[in-house]
């Protein structure tokens, strides 16, 4: 199915002429739309410029061309604006909401996400998603009028629950949130409603599978390149098999890297194009006309159908054990997860060793915001400045790699 040729907005897509609007009002920018305003908005913002320097999978000083944060994030957004544009979505919301997922990682993947939450366990954990939120509405500091980016509803809606709802239409916490939303959600939804019960929109649902299918196909890339396993290794996996299978056939004796690069390509493209095929037989078999019916539907809109969803959780049990649990990978991660507790430690302890930024108001914060306060600049730190700031007050920093 061929997916490159844009269409007509449908009915079931967000309307930014029809936004719900922004917590602090803002006259309209033209040409801009609201959607494109916000895509704009995260580009120049503080935190998407450190994800060049945050950890995917490999650590910065492993190599040079192994996914960061922000490469990852740049792959999100191109499958994402892909499969907006063939379904007729709204391309820049979903853009928007793809540049933006991943802007509340700590240093060091989920293993300093891990050590974060260890050490706010007694504050509600720490969570990236809610973190993303945070940053957009928060900590980014930018402008005169407002903390945060002050972005539209319908980005920051798709930022808290791109993943699906996170309470029952009585506001208890479903899911992973049964014990209780995140400090951060819960925080904005009581300045403006984002209706955590109901399903996000389908824009924010394609920037949430197309953060599936790239990191799915680029840890097979990195995992590759790091010599974790071969090529040959992919042959018995559903649908990369078949695409390794046609390479080959294609191209006998194609040199390793071509063959990878030709493989992967052709996975991704499978990967879009089921998705348009399987969201296209959803919609007519939901009878959805507007994006509230989205929202409302009970269950997700987007998705892979059971053949390549079969394939996809395939990659991933592929990759845990290979790459994700690989001795090499745990060890740096556990070093890692170290360096964040070290200094999570020493700023609470020594809070007069934060930034003069960071300390406004510190002498009437009680632990909770104090707690809140360094887990905020820790989660801001990139790898190699958590790396600087633990030699500044340690000597056992260690060498990741």
């Amino acid at each position: 199915m061929a997916v490159s040729g844009a269409r007509p907005r449908v009915s079931w897509s967000c309307d930014p002429f029809a936004s719900r609007g922004r917590l602090v009002h803002e006259d309209d920018a033209p040409p801009r739309s609201a959607f494109r305003r916000d895509c704009d908005r995260v580009i120049h913002s503080t935190a998407f410029r450190r994800l060049r320097h945050k950890t995917q999978v490999f650590s910065f000083n492993e190599g040079d061309h192994y996914r960061t944060r922000l490469t990852h994030t740049l792959e999100v957004a191109q499958v994402a604006r892909s499969i907006a544009r063939a379904l007729g979505l709204d391309e820049d919301l979903a853009e928007a909401l793809a540049l933006s997922h991943d802007l509340g990682h700590p240093p060091f993947a989920h293993s300093g996400e891990r050590a974060l939450n260890e050490c706010m366990k007694e504050q509600g954990g720490f969570d990236h998603n809610a973190q993303s939120l945070r940053v957009l509405t928060r900590i980014e500091r930018r402008y005169a009028r407002f903390d945060g980016l002050n972005l539209s509803w319908e980005t920051l809606e798709g930022i808290a629950k791109h993943n699906g709802p996170l309470t029952d239409r009585d506001g208890n916490g479903v899911g992973r949130y049964a014990a209780g939303l995140p400090h951060a959600i819960q925080a904005y939804n009581e300045q403006q409603d984002l209706e955590l019960w109901s399903h996000a929109s389908a824009e924010a649902q394609v920037a949430a599978i197309a953060d599936d299918i790239a990191y799915d196909v680029h840890d097979l890339d990195d995992g590759m390149r790091a010599r974790m396993f071969t090529v040959d290794d992919l042959a018995d996996l559903p649908l990369v098999g078949n695409a390794l299978l046609e390479v080959r056939t294609l191209y006998p004796g194609l040199d390793v890297p071509r063959t990878v690069g030709e493989v992967l390509r052709r996975v991704i493209t499978r990967f879009i194009e089921d998705v348009v095929t399987e969201t296209s037989r959803r919609v007519a078999e939901a009878d959805v006309a507007s994006a509230q019916d989205v929202r409302g539907l009970g269950h997700p809109l987007v998705g892979f159908s059971p053949e390549v969803q079969k394939a996809e959780r395939a990659m991933k049990d592929f990759l845990f054990p290979q790459m994700y649990r690989h001795a090499r990978v745990e060890r740096i991660m556990e070093d890692a997860q170290q360096v964040v507790r070290d200094l999570f430690g020493h700023f609470i302890a020594q809070p007069g060793d934060l930034p003069p930024s960071w300390q406004e108001g510190r002498d009437a914060l009680n632990e909770e915001r104090l707690a809140r306060r360094v887990a905020d600049y820790i989660a801001g730190m990139t790898d190699r400045y958590a790396l600087d700031q633990h030699a500044r007050f340690f000597d056992t920093t260690p060498d990741l790699r």
